[in-house]
């Protein structure tokens, strides 16, 4: 089997092919099936399992093998009971600017729904990371983060109470927690600190963004201060890995 020698910029060297020049048989169907990816573009219907195994003459499993690791790099997706190319990833920066504002400027609809929205005294492990009192009233909401009605991200945000005590009777769940803040408070977000790991949901978040729970997540803790230096936020937001990556401007 031909192997094409293709070298894109941001590609792995040398393609991923090992020195010794043994390709495993999955991969060399993956890199065969991605030429296919580009002919077939966004929504084309990949051939069945079996065609596939015919067409380049391996194992039904061998096939398998390559279309889940194209499923879980987000290039493929299911759809009934067929497989189909899917859109590009969902760049979101790494900025003050919100998920609205990101999914906004790709052309996507931003939305969010409430799952949701609890008042309970601030626990000690929390108070510390985000400079809290103990005690202190505080809220929790949990939204499903949502790109032309896909679900795409699961997002927990704690704020304290005394900052937005009327958080459960005039805001709109399905609106940008930031264009809250700053439209109708006057809070303005001075700076953030942020840090990204990979894990897997757990069985509600999984259930909740509507993803396979071996699916890798893209996983984000943010601090938030206001412009005065004051805490004002603290968020866990999960990612799906196959529709998501991140993008960052750094100054010299």
């Amino acid at each position: 089997m031909d192997y094409p020698n293709d070298q894109a910029p941001g590609a792995p060297v040398r393609s991923g092919i090992p020195e010794h020049g043994r390709i495993p048989k999955y991969y060399a169907v993956k890199a065969h099936l991605a030429l296919l990816i580009e002919e077939l573009g966004e929504g084309g219907l990949l051939p069945t399992e079996r065609d596939l195994a015919e067409k380049y003459e391996v194992a039904r499993e061998t096939v398998r093998q390559a279309l889940r690791e194209l499923l879980l790099e987000g290039k493929l997706r299911r759809q009934g009971r067929g497989t189909v190319v899917a859109g590009p990833k969902l760049e979101q920066p790494l900025s003050l600017a919100s998920y609205t504002e990101g999914v906004r400027r790709q052309g996507r609809t931003p939305g969010r729904t409430l799952i949701s929205l609890d008042r309970f005294p601030c626990p000690e492990a929390l108070a510390a990371e985000a400079g809290l009192t103990r005690g202190e009233p505080v809220w929790h909401m949990e939204r499903v983060l949502l790109a032309d009605d896909e679900r795409v991200g699961l997002e927990s945000t704690y704020v304290a109470v005394a900052r937005v005590p009327d958080l459960d009777r005039d805001f709109d769940p399905d609106s940008s927690f930031y264009a809250y803040l700053h439209d109708r408070l006057g809070i303005g977000f001075g700076d953030a600190g942020e840090r990204i790991e990979t894990v897997l949901a757990t069985p509600r978040e999984a259930l909740l963004i509507g993803t396979p729970p071996a699916l890798p997540m893209l996983l984000i803790h943010r601090v938030s201060r206001d412009t005065e230096g004051r805490p004002l936020e603290r968020v866990r937001t999960l990612y799906r890995g196959d529709r998501f990556s991140f993008t960052a401007h750094l100054g010299g």
